[in-house]
Order: C-alpha cells, then sequence, then structure tokens
C-alpha cells in the first residue's frame, strides 16, 4: 500500500510527528549511506549522446516533468528518457500512446509521449543508447540526478519555491523517510550545474532567504502556470502527485470554484473503488471532476471521458538565460 507524501516533510523548524522523525532517523542515515555509497562507486557511461538531467533534490512534486516538457519544445532532436516508474515494461521500449498505458510504462512518460520521442527503461545507459540508435540528437532524462550510471552533460535539478505559511521545500534537512531529502543537500547541490526554482503562479518573488541556499549555482526562475483555465462551475478536484496540496491550491488560484479536493498517494493506481468514491463525492456537490494530466493519464479510457485534465506549463522569467544555458545543445 503507497502512502501520501507526509506535509510535515515540509516545514523548516518546528515540524510536527517528533516521535515519528526521530523513530525514522536511522533509516534515513542507511539511505544516505548507500545513496552515496552507489555515487561514488559507479563509472557514468558514455551513451553517444549528449544527456541533460532534470532531477531533484527532494522526493518529486517540485514541477520536473514539466520543466523536461519545457526543454523538449526547446531542443529540436531531443528525445526523453525516464525509468517508467510505476510500470511494468523493464525497457527499452519507446512509449506509443496508441499502444501503452501507464500501467505498462508509468504516468509521465505517457504525458510526454505527445510532444516528443519517450523512451522508458530501467537501465539508463540502455535507453540513452536506444534513443541514440533511433536518431536522438540529445537525450533529456525525466529524474535521475542520484542515478550515476549516465555520464551528464548538464545537471539540472528542479526546487519548489513554495515558502508561504511556514513551507520550506528542503523541511528541516533531514533524508528520507524522516524528511524529503534523497541525499544531503550539499552533496546533491555539488552535483548539480544550475537549479530551477519552481514557484507558484500566484507569487509574485522567491524568497531571499530560499534564492541564499543557492547563491553558488546559476538560479532560473520559473512559474507553474495554467496552459488553460480550470473548467466552469464547481469542480470535485483530486490528485495523486508528490505534494498533491499543491494541484488543490493551484486550481484555486485560477479561479476553480472548488467544491472539494481529495488527495492520493503519488503514481496512485486508481481502481474501481476510488472512482466510485470520487464519483459520488462529485454527485453530492452537483460538481464535475478535475484532475492533473499525470492523473488523467491513469485513469481508465471510458473515464477519461468523465474527467477533465487541467494542463499547467512551466513558463520562465529569463528566457535569455535558459537559451545561454541550453546554448552548447
Amino acid at each position: 500500500m503507497k502512502l501520501a507524501t507526509p506535509r510535515w516533510w515540509y516545514v523548516r523548524r518546528g515540524a510536527p510527528a517528533p516521535v515519528s522523525r526521530l523513530l525514522l532517523k536511522p533509516v534515513s542515515w542507511i539511505w544516505a549511506y548507500v545513496t552515496a555509497r552507489r555515487i561514488a562507486r559507479t563509472v557514468p557511461v558514455d551513451p553517444g549522446v549528449p544527456v541533460i538531467c532534470v532531477g531533484n533534490l527532494t522526493l518529486g512534486g517540485a514541477g520536473k516533468t514539466p520543466v523536461v516538457r519545457a526543454l523538449l519544445a526547446r531542443l529540436p532532436g531531443a528525445h526523453a528518457l525516464s525509468r517508467g516508474h510505476g510500470g511494468s515494461l523493464s525497457g527499452p521500449v519507446r512509449v506509443d500512446p496508441a499502444v501503452h498505458t501507464a500501467r505498462e510504462v508509468g504516468d509521465e512518460p505517457l504525458m510526454l509521449a505527445g510532444d516528443a520521442p519517450v523512451w522508458t527503461s530501467r537501465d539508463r545507459v540502455e535507453g540513452a543508447k536506444a534513443a541514440g540508435s533511433a536518431g536522438a540528437r540529445l537525450v533529456v532524462m525525466d529524474d535521475g540526478h542520484q542515478n550515476p550510471s549516465l555520464r551528464k552533460t548538464l545537471s539540472i535539478v528542479v526546487v519548489d519555491g513554495e515558502t508561504r505559511n511556514d513551507a520550506w521545500p528542503l523541511g528541516d534537512g533531514s533524508i528520507f523517510p524522516s524528511g524529503p531529502l534523497r541525499e544531503p543537500l550539499a552533496k546533491g547541490l555539488a552535483r548539480a550545474d544550475a537549479v530551477v526554482l519552481m514557484l507558484p503562479s500566484d507569487l509574485a518573488e522567491p524568497d531571499p532567504e530560499l534564492l541564499a541556499v543557492f547563491r553558488n549555482k546559476p538560479v532560473l526562475i520559473a512559474r507553474l502556470e495554467p496552459a488553460a483555465p480550470p473548467p466552469p462551475g464547481p469542480q470535485l478536484g483530486f490528485a495523486g502527485i508528490g505534494m498533491p496540496w499543491k494541484v488543490e491550491t493551484a486550481l484555486k488560484a485560477a479561479g476553480c470554484d472548488l467544491a472539494d479536493f481529495v488527495p492520493f498517494p503519488d503514481h496512485f493506481a486508481y481502481d474501481a473503488a476510488s472512482l466510485k468514491m470520487l464519483a459520488d463525492r462529485a454527485a453530492l456537490f452537483g460538481a464535475g471532476l478535475v484532475t492533473t494530466e499525470k492523473d488523467w493519464v491513469r485513469l481508465p479510457p471510458a473515464w477519461r471521458e468523465r474527467v477533465v485534465a487541467w494542463p499547467v506549463k512551466a513558463v520562465f522569467e529569463d528566457e535569455a538565460a535558459l537559451s545561454a544555458l541550453l546554448a552548447r545543445f
């Protein structure tokens, strides 16, 4: 059974659940040790094509996939590469939305497949080589900052920029499972070439204190903005992503008449029982159903006709800075 992301992960100081965090600390030390050992002992392989890695310092929810989508739109001849989290196919396989399902290739690859060629492969090296053999000029890898197997030409980490209401995207510095970090912050940043700080569309300026954390790295400011207005009328929203509460906030900020919102764990596999619950709850409010594109591709085909996919996109504040970062490609 998958568990929802603990919201207390993203509190900087004085977070709740102190006993849980304390009990999970030893597991965090093991996680950090294993990650560091794997990175130190692995010799990266050159797959024969340049690789841009778009990764996270934390466990998801920062807006990584919209950044991948934005880069693919700017880089002709680029193919995307994903591990295909939640998919059953080990790959390498080129994703075909007319053939594959999210249960086979994962939700994010299926979502990206309308923009560019996408490959899923549990072995990232083999996936990148397959893309190169199929004519990719370069590979944009969705996630993998902590995966040392591929030689990366450019490493970008995406960080959530929400700091209102005591939120802090890096938590109190704890590593999974006692916090959101995948590895110690300093080590993760040391391997990054640039940071994309992803702000909500309704946040005017980034927090100076958060910017100071990345003072030794180029920082590009981007915003997650609606690519279309929310559907009209009362809506029941739902999402199974890393930080589902951010979808609720974004829908409200975009003017959605949100009657209620139901969060699910990341990559949640919607079954008959969960879908019936959503439909019954929507009927109670006389509301439609709205969710993210990532959730929508995980729905059974018949349900896609009943649910509106609300798209968002990453919009960069300084397009010239992004172009400069990508100039070598």
